[in-house]
């Protein structure tokens, strides 16, 4: 998922219809506070929510336990009890209530007991096997194809063509609307300005924003691009792509409904 809004803590509010899945994952994962590396295991345990990003969960012996120390804050969360959280000391670095575990969880629901999770934005860096990753594990459910497509996409805003081209990319993603990667010579880049933000996806990398420029109005941060998409991804490397959720896209001359999702 790109630009992740949506929130992984343990401790959030009820979600009706609740539906977890914990399973093994056969990555080999590693967790670096610092240049100490505070969780390192071959048998991780992947917990996968409706309605939040998937977290790892370490064995206890694959925890570097005597660098946790007991926070005393704790939480109840809905569906698996008592969240009991602890700071992480290296050095004189302190991760405050970056790590949890669940003291108690219910005997019908996934086998947390003796599992420890970590707030991800809380820890330096992550690894699966050799690689560095980014933002939340990646989902093993989740799916991204982009294929190449002769389907005519115009980019309208405020009655303003900015984009035209019939050699698009079309990237599918799992649970999200079909994006559009347009090729920066059919876009009018003329009225695109790089802005300062940046964000990671750990499905494709580093992406780059642009604000879009029509008469007097600026839009901000609305299109996005990755020069250097990670390997599994290249497809769109160097590609600009708009938010369907606030511009005008035609699609074979068909104005397409805009989606509702996190970016509307």
């Amino acid at each position: 998922m790109t630009d992740q809004a949506v929130q992984a803590k343990v401790d959030a509010t009820f979600i009706p219809d609740h539906r977890s899945e914990f399973e093994p994952s056969p990555r080999w994962v590693r967790a670096k506070l610092g240049n100490i590396t505070v969780a390192n295991s071959r048998q991780m345990m992947l917990l996968r929510e409706s309605g939040r990003l998937p977290v790892y969960y370490f064995p206890e012996r694959d925890v570097r336990t005597e660098l946790l120390t007991p926070s005393g804050h704790t939480a109840q969360n809905p569906h698996y009890g008592q969240t009991v959280y602890s700071n992480i000391k290296v050095g004189d670095k302190v991760a405050e209530n970056a790590a949890w575990t669940f003291t108690s969880p219910p005997a019908d629901g996934p086998a947390l007991k003796g599992y420890v999770a970590f707030e991800w934005n809380k820890i330096d860096a992550w690894f699966e096997e050799d690689d560095e990753v980014f933002v939340h594990p990646r989902d093993p459910y989740k799916r991204i194809d982009v294929t190449h497509s002769s389907r005519h996409i115009r980019v309208i805003i405020n009655g303003e063509t900015v984009a035209d081209t019939r050699r698009p990319r079309l990237l599918f993603e799992t649970g999200l609307p079909t994006r559009y990667y347009l090729p920066k010579e059919d876009v009018r880049m003329e009225l695109l300005a790089p802005t300062e933000k940046h964000t990671r996806c750990p499905y494709k990398g580093l992406a780059s924003y642009y604000s879009v420029t029509v008469g007097d109005k600026v839009y901000q941060d609305l299109v996005w691009c990755y020069p250097y998409p990670i390997p599994e991804c290249p497809k769109i490397e160097n590609l600009v792509c708009f938010f369907n959720e606030t511009v005008d896209i035609y699609v074979d001359d068909e104005l397409e409904a805009k989606p509702k999702t996190p970016w509307s």
